[in-house]
């Protein structure tokens, strides 16, 4: 890492690696505990299963395998554990062939056969099919590992191709309503219904005019009262699922109008191409990360003026598009990208992130043949561990290569710093303040010696100290042997890989004194936990 030298002491300091950055910065950050500047949802972490057959390819490269829907390996002990890890993972269901798919189910007018490459269908594929045999065993799957599901509908289903890429005519829907009134005839729990993907706007593929969107998703609304009407409680209506364009958004509420959509949503793939070879740049550049906040700020302003009975959610974010980046979006360097976006997007109201993909592509969480997860997943599982629903408001005299992002902590008291350090060469000390008094004192910038340094570094790991809250937790994140393109991910200086018994590793955090400064290292990420921090908007 940027030519810093890590030294290995004993087996208790393979705990967290020492590194000696070039430079040493203080840090100091204000956190203003008296109220939240933003809320997510519960369940804010979100992945998503797709449809692409193993025929789906970019760049001479065909990432998907058997990631898909249709052939997933339900089977798997480690796709399960890595999924009941969560307790509760939001799955999104749908991606670019969702508006293909027709739904074994009721009187079809077109046969139901499998995806096949053609060349006259979108993306290259023709139409394909979900048997409900196959629905029955995704549902016996989500269930048993506690999944909550948004499922993606076909919104051109009856529609005929117009001028360029637009699509018109009434939607049909009744395949949909066939396949909602199976599902609920089996009992199966869908938290929500998604209409289309990326039809909005100029749309990628294929487009609906907001007009037509618009009337539809009052059908779609009457058809969900009718479909659960003995039902206790109902899936939210959520569209559409496209980029941001403020007009086709701002119509899209206005037409559909007051309770109809439940939630809005929009894709991120702001890192480019996958095969660009500028990703691992944008993704250390705290000035490109910093470019998409004003998307996030626009939706959650477009919602307040024209929908504010609505909620915000990126529906989907894989960071580069066309699959992920090969040997960047699997790797350790993508989680700089994925935590940031965790952390900017909540800043703005946004409810629910799902990153694309749970498996499949190269932007995985989990490996597609083994299932053994990618950095990101360890990342993603921290966030949702840590990271409590009420977002605070912190002000830092650090430099831009130092992000932070403050939540109430969660499921219990005091608040959870995430500091990302994006600097190849510099070593913050940060210190912590509630505004009127120092909670957390910075190093003093004086050249320690060697012990010194790694007495101040390295605590204890196990069970929480008796005297309760004289300690904090703390979880360093870095790549193994120092290489941000490694697939390993070191928590405390120890490799985040599945037990031998199959089961995800405990993430187990070091402790410090709750006063003593805290050290991010270059290039690498860190959670910290304060449990004595005041914070009344976390009560």
């Amino acid at each position: 890492m940027g030519g810093n030298v890590v030294f290995l002491i004993s087996s208790m300091l393979l705990l967290l690696p020492i590194t000696f950055a070039s430079d040493m910065e203080r840090a100091i950050m204000v956190i203003d505990g008296a109220r939240r500047i933003a809320e997510t949802d519960e369940n804010f972490v979100c992945a998503t299963l797709d449809w692409w057959p193993p025929e789906k390819c970019n760049y001479d490269q065909c990432p998907w395998g058997y990631a898909s829907l249709i052939n997933l390996n339900l089977s798997s002990p480690l796709l399960a554990k890595a999924i009941q890890a969560f307790r509760t993972l939001r799955i999104r269901i749908g991606g670019s062939l969702q508006d293909q798919v027709i739904y074994d189910v009721g009187d079809l007018k077109t046969p139901c056969t499998q995806f096949k490459k053609t060349d006259d269908g979108l993306f290259g594929f023709s139409k394909g099919c979900l048997y409900m045999k196959r629905w029955d065993e995704l549902n016996h799957f989500f269930n048993a590992t506690g999944a909550i599901v948004t499922f993606g509908l076909n919104a051109l289903y009856g529609r005929d191709k117009s001028t360029g890429n637009a699509w018109g005519g009434d939607w049909d829907h009744s395949n949909t309503q066939d396949f909602m009134n199976y599902t609920v005839s089996k009992g199966y729990a869908i938290d929500s219904w998604e209409f289309g993907n990326e039809l909005s706007g100029t749309g990628i593929g294929a487009s609906v005019s907001v007009e037509l969107y618009g009337k539809d998703l009052i059908v779609l609304k009457d058809v969900i009262k009718k479909v659960y009407k003995d039902s206790r409680t109902k899936p939210l209506v959520v569209a559409p699922g496209g980029f941001y364009e403020e007009k086709w958004y701002s119509e899209l509420l206005r037409i559909s109008g007051p309770g109809v959509l439940d939630v809005m949503t929009h894709h991120i793939y702001n890192l480019g191409p996958g095969n660009d070879p500028k990703l691992v740049n944008r993704i250390l550049d705290p000035n490109y990360l910093s470019g998409i906040s004003g998307t996030f700020a626009n939706v959650n302003r477009t919602i307040q003026e024209n929908g504010p009975w609505a909620a915000a959610w990126v529906g989907e974010a894989g960071g580069a598009f066309n699959s992920g980046g090969r040997q960047v979006s699997e790797t350790f360097i993508n989680s700089f990208w994925y935590l940031d976006q965790l952390g900017m997007s909540s800043k703005h109201n946004t409810k629910v992130y799902c990153r694309q993909a749970l498996v499949g592509g190269f932007y995985g969480l989990l490996e597609k043949e083994t299932f053994v997860p990618n950095p990101d997943y360890y990342s993603a599982l921290l966030w949702h561990r840590l990271m409590g629903k009420g977002v605070l408001e912190v002000q830092t005299n650090a430099s831009e290569y130092l992000r932070a992002y403050v939540h109430c902590s969660k499921g219990r008291a005091g608040i959870t710093l995430l500091l990302i350090n994006l600097s190849k060469q510099t070593t913050f000390t940060v210190g912590v303040s509630n505004g009127v008094k120092v909670v957390v004192q910075a190093e003093s910038m004086k050249r320690k010696s060697f012990l010194e340094t790694i007495k101040s570094k390295v605590s204890w790991v196990g069970n929480k100290a008796s005297d309760g809250f004289l300690n904090r937790e703390e979880y360093h994140l870095s790549p193994q042997d120092g290489v941000l393109r490694s697939k390993i991910m070191l928590l405390n200086g120890k490799p985040l890989v599945p037990t031998a018994t199959g089961d995800i590793p405990d993430l187990k955090p070091v402790r410090q004194d709750v006063k003593s400064p805290v050290y991010v290292n270059p290039l690498s990420i860190s959670f910290i936990l304060l449990p004595t921090f005041d914070a009344p908007a976390c009560s």
